[in-house]
């Protein structure tokens, strides 16, 4: 086995993406079966995601689903991937970590992303605006002073707790983080310069603090594994279909089953602007078989000297999906 992989930890994170065919309920509850599944296997942690309004993400509340997580397993570290804090009170946020480490105790994440509604009719639904994220840096440090007890008042039961608080950084995140002195999650693994700029600049920036003593740098993004490079590239075409509609009618559906779109594909069913987005979401990505994503592995862990690798994958097959977890969990656990 790679040392490189065997010295790194794996983790999921499960958007809760609604399939053709299935229902949002379903999709909640095909996210806490596979943190089930998974945690046998030596997944280092299970996360899940926040998005509004969106027909093909089921994930809108995710310390409520992460509860759920952590109520079914028993091992693997719960959390979010994540909390995007300019929606919410610093306060509230604190305190349902403080539950959900009250609960859990040893076993929960607090991962935290600056991002606010996709659309001006979300963004007003939940009473904010594009620039309420130019405030994450104090809005982190507010809700990080409710755990030490630096708040005006006091946040039970989260004061005097340590819930691991991560950041996820996207564009200026890798700084935000590095000042903060916290662990980094940055993706996504397809553009490799980007993900190493980011990278460097967040250690080269980065401050310890009462959270963490020195950097600590996850990688995030899609990795698919299967017997065949073919079985592999097939996990990927819902999600990059569903990225290309999105991106040409305005709105991110259901995941289809991969056979309908590439049938559509064959028959020319895609319009040229839609085809060249759908193509572009296929590349990339870390797929093929247990050997060809162990080198892709290994190359881009050891350039980036990642500390852990966070899975992101949706699929429209669940069976295929959880067998491609298996064949990864084999690259890190083999002796």
């Amino acid at each position: 086995m790679s040392t490189v992989i065997s010295r790194t930890r794996f983790s999921v994170l499960d958007r809760s993406r609604v399939r053709e065919g299935h229902d949002g309920p379903g999709a909640l509850r095909d996210t806490v079966r596979l943190a089930q599944q998974l945690e046998p296997l030596g997944y280092h942690r299970f996360w899940v995601s926040e998005h509004h309004s969106v027909p093909g993400v089921a994930g809108s509340a995710p310390t409520v689903l992460a509860a759920a997580v952590a109520a079914a397993t028993s091992t693997i570290r719960v959390g979010t991937g994540g909390v995007m804090l300019p929606n919410h009170q610093p306060l509230v946020v604190a305190e349902q970590f403080g539950v959900l480490e009250s609960l859990f105790p040893g076993r929960i994440d607090m991962g935290l992303g600056r991002s606010v509604g996709f659309t001006d009719g979300v963004r007003r639904a939940l009473g904010r605006d594009k620039g309420d994220a130019e405030g994450f840096a104090g809005q982190l440090d507010a809700l990080l002073g409710w755990f030490t007890g630096s708040g005006p008042v006091h946040a039970y039961p989260a004061e005097g707790l340590r819930v691991p608080p991560f950041v996820l950084a996207l564009g200026e995140g890798a700084s935000i983080a590095a000042a903060a002195g916290l662990p980094v999650v940055v993706g996504d693994l397809r553009g490799r310069d980007e993900l190493r700029a980011a990278v460097d600049r967040y250690r080269a920036e980065f401050r310890p603090s009462v959270w963490s003593d020195r950097p600590y740098v996850t990688i995030a993004g899609t990795v698919a594994v299967a017997d065949t490079e073919e079985e592999a590239r097939r996990l990927l075409v819902p999600e990059a279909w569903s990225m290309a509609h999105s991106r040409t009618h305005g709105t991110f559906p259901p995941l289809p089953p991969a056979e309908r779109v590439e049938a559509l594909v064959r028959a020319g069913g895609l319009g040229p602007k839609e085809r060249g987005f759908y193509e572009d979401g296929l590349r990339g990505h870390v797929h093929g078989t247990p050997s060809q994503v162990a080198a892709a592995l290994e190359e881009v862990i050891a350039s980036t000297g990642a500390d852990e690798v966070l899975v992101t994958t949706s699929t429209h097959d669940r069976a295929a999906l959880l067998a491609s977890y298996h064949h990864l969990s084999r690259l890190f656990t083999a002796p």
